[in-house]
């Protein structure tokens, strides 16, 4: 079954879960040195320092298993299909900037809002930028939701999906997700869509 999903799915599928298991064997030693973290400012002044590849990094660590499964699960669902659509190197440079638009809009909203700090973790940023993706390109297919078990369009799915995170991030609602992120990921996948879209060239292999 793994050998019939795309290589950089099955690649971004194999890291994350690596770096899981390499989480529960050493504890929190990679959350200080690899999770986001917001800016040492007078707002955050006990926060682990900020490093430029947190905005990477962050994207290949989870909080505990559901967060890894619902994870993964969405980019087993997607990603095989996007990655068949942009080729393998549009398809890895994708994701990433996703990754990397979600953490500067985390770090913007934290900024802004003054949260008290705390880690960013969890590929939930390219996620969403794949679901973006994906409704583009495919509109009009159907998505059966976990839950509820209701069928709709992508379209429709990735609609409200956007407008769910909008309305949670603007109320602060659901305590430890970043919602903002999310928006990020999404925000960054379409920009760059539209770059490639104005710019075409050769797809990646």
């Amino acid at each position: 079954m793994l050998h019939a999903i795309p290589t950089v799915t099955r690649g971004l599928l194999i890291a994350n879960i690596a770096v899981f298991a390499l989480q529960l064997v050493t504890g929190n030693a990679l959350i200080g040195p690899f999770a986001l973290w917001p800016f040492v400012t007078a707002k955050f002044p006990n926060a682990p320092d900020f490093h430029v590849w947190q905005e990477l990094t962050y994207g290949f660590l989870h909080g505990n298993f559901t967060h890894l499964f619902f994870n993964m699960f969405a980019l087993y669902m997607f990603g095989g299909e996007i990655e068949r659509l942009l080729g393998q190197t549009r398809y890895l440079t994708y994701y990433l900037v996703c990754i990397v638009g979600a953490a500067v809009a985390q770090l913007l909203v934290l900024t802004a809002i003054g949260k008290p700090a705390g880690p960013t973790v969890g590929a939930s940023g390219g996620v969403f930028g794949l679901l973006l993706a994906f409704g583009m390109a495919f509109p009009q297919r159907k998505i059966m939701l976990l839950f509820p078990p209701i069928p709709m369009k992508a379209w429709v799915f990735v609609s409200l999906y956007g407008l769910l995170e909008l309305y949670l991030g603007v109320t602060q609602s659901g305590a430890g997700v970043a919602h903002f992120a999310h928006l990020g990921g999404m925000a960054a996948g379409f920009a760059l869509l539209m770059h490639w879209k104005r710019a075409p060239r050769a797809r990646g292999r």
